[in-house]
């Protein structure tokens, strides 16, 4: 750690594939700051030894990234939101505390906010494509803007049923065979499964019985262009893609470490596309 830098990390296995360190860099040049964001490689059994002793390894705070996101709230002490998701992705220290939260919470709901404003108050009900740990965020996010009926599809439907039991009565878990009749009452659309992304299969899903003021969202972002999103704007629909989230995921984060909110502007989504080969 260089003397009088400020330093934060993401921590993941493996973690090249991150974009984290390009978004953060972005924001601290912008901003002039001196400090410095940079991406740590640590396996799951090294995982508790380093952050428990993050001001050791020159750290202020820490993105929390694939495989470590369950352990991470365990080892720190989570808010409400990393508790009802049931993961943490984002740590830092509070007095001498490891505290955490769940950033992809808002990054989903900060994302339509921006792609589509006045998202929520189209009526109707939302379709929750997938039950992971994405799926919970998203939902948690859903009930706080005051969705009141959300529908988890999956091909378990134990899985969709746990989110039920997690988040209460505003869960309703169904089959991939309801998907027509549920898409037809929908005012909103989100895929939270890996369907779509790049060296996966294709998500096979027919949009037709969704209404016209309908909006979709796919929390895929390689490619950007997903074939859902593209059947959706072949329907003239609101969209709102997966890279959005994962730039307003990021904001909160930026801003605990380094005192300063970041602006999520056209200017970083551009480079970020560019890094992931549009």
């Amino acid at each position: 750690m260089v003397e009088g830098v400020r330093a934060a990390c993401v921590i993941g296995w493996p973690i090249r594939h991150s974009r984290s360190p390009l978004i953060h860099g972005y924001w601290i040049r912008q901003h002039g700051l001196n400090a410095d964001y940079r991406p740590e490689a640590v396996a799951p059994e090294a995982f508790a030894e380093f952050i428990g002793h993050l001001p050791a390894h020159g750290y202020v705070g820490a993105n929390i990234t694939i495989p470590h996101k369950e352990m991470a709230l365990e080892l720190s002490e989570p808010d409400d939101r990393a508790r009802a998701v049931g993961a943490s992705n984002t740590l830092w220290l509070d007095n001498g505390k490891l505290r955490s939260t769940n950033t992809d919470v808002e990054g989903f709901t900060a994302n339509l906010d921006a792609a589509v404003p006045g998202w929520e108050l189209r009526g109707g009900e939302a379709v929750v494509l997938g039950a992971g740990g994405s799926a919970r965020a998203v939902v948690y996010g859903l009930i706080e803007r005051g969705i009141a009926r959300i529908n988890v599809v999956n091909r378990t439907l134990d899985r969709a049923q746990a989110l039920r039991e997690r988040f209460g009565p505003a869960v309703h878990p169904a089959n991939w065979t309801a998907l027509p009749h549920l898409l037809a009452r929908a005012s909103l659309l989100v895929n939270t499964t890996s369907l779509g992304m790049t060296g996966q299969p294709p998500l096979a899903i027919d949009l037709e019985p969704l209404p016209r003021h309908a909006v979709v969202a796919d929390l895929v972002y390689a490619p950007l262009e997903t074939p859902l999103l593209a059947a959706a704007r072949a329907r003239n629909l609101a969209v709102a893609d997966g890279l959005g989230m994962l730039l307003y995921q990021a904001v909160r984060g930026f801003q605990m470490w380094f005192g300063v909110r970041p602006d999520v502007t056209p200017q970083l989504r551009a480079l970020v596309e560019t890094d992931l080969g549009k």
